[in-house]
């Protein structure tokens, strides 16, 4: 594989100091929006990385589900890799990469669990397609074949009928509550811009990073 003739010049756009807003949390609700009106594929997609027992990192793509003054939230299984890896090591790291309109969000910081009725109010709002699978699938474990999952479902479906898919006891939401949240937008000859929001006195120190 080629790679330099992978290579490309960024020119879209920049990002200056008065660009921004005091609150990274209103800047990134407006890139969010700019993501979303450029017709992007998933622009709520991020990457989430945590840390297991022995230190390694480990790294997959899920869905952002809500952003709010405290954070960023996302669902999953306690069960699962990444749910376990939090309740051992409650803090993560996430990734934002909008390569349409040439930016990156980055942000890290402890993570909260939020209240079960919470996570469960959103499983009810999920596809119920999506709840069946949610509620049978043992997340991150090793399954023998498809077949025994899609019997599970079919089962789950056969004793519920037309009743509601009961929330797994597993089901969580979990909050990134950001203590530093970046902002990238790529520039020509690599010479982006990039600004990143740190807490601090009670509210967020800004600067500019070299890229």
């Amino acid at each position: 594989m080629d790679h330099e003739a992978l290579r490309r010049e960024y020119r879209r756009a920049t990002l200056r100091r008065r660009d921004l807003d005091p609150d990274p949390f209103a800047f990134f609700r407006r890139w969010f929006k700019e993501a979303e009106a450029a017709g992007l594929y998933l622009p709520d997609a991020m990457a989430l990385a945590t840390v297991d027992a022995e230190g390694t990192p480990n790294a997959r793509m899920v869905v952002l589900r809500g952003v709010d003054e405290k954070g960023f939230v996302f669902y999953t299984s306690r069960a699962s890799a990444k749910g376990r890896e939090l309740e051992g090591n409650p803090r993560a790291a996430l990734v934002f990469h909008w390569n349409e309109l040439e930016r990156q969000v980055r942000a890290r910081g402890p993570v909260e669990r939020l209240p079960f009725e919470e996570s469960a109010r959103y499983f009810g709002k999920r596809p119920h397609e999506s709840q069946l699978s949610a509620a049978v699938s043992p997340q991150s474990e090793v399954v023998a074949n498809r077949d025994l999952l899609e019997a599970r479902v079919e089962e789950l479906r056969r004793r519920i009928g037309d009743g509601p898919v009961p929330v797994p006891p597993t089901w969580a939401g979990y909050r990134i509550a950001a203590m530093e949240i970046e902002f990238w937008q790529g520039r020509e000859s690599r010479l982006h811009d990039r600004f990143r929001y740190a807490r601090a006195d009670g509210g967020w120190r800004i600067e500019r990073l070299a890229p």
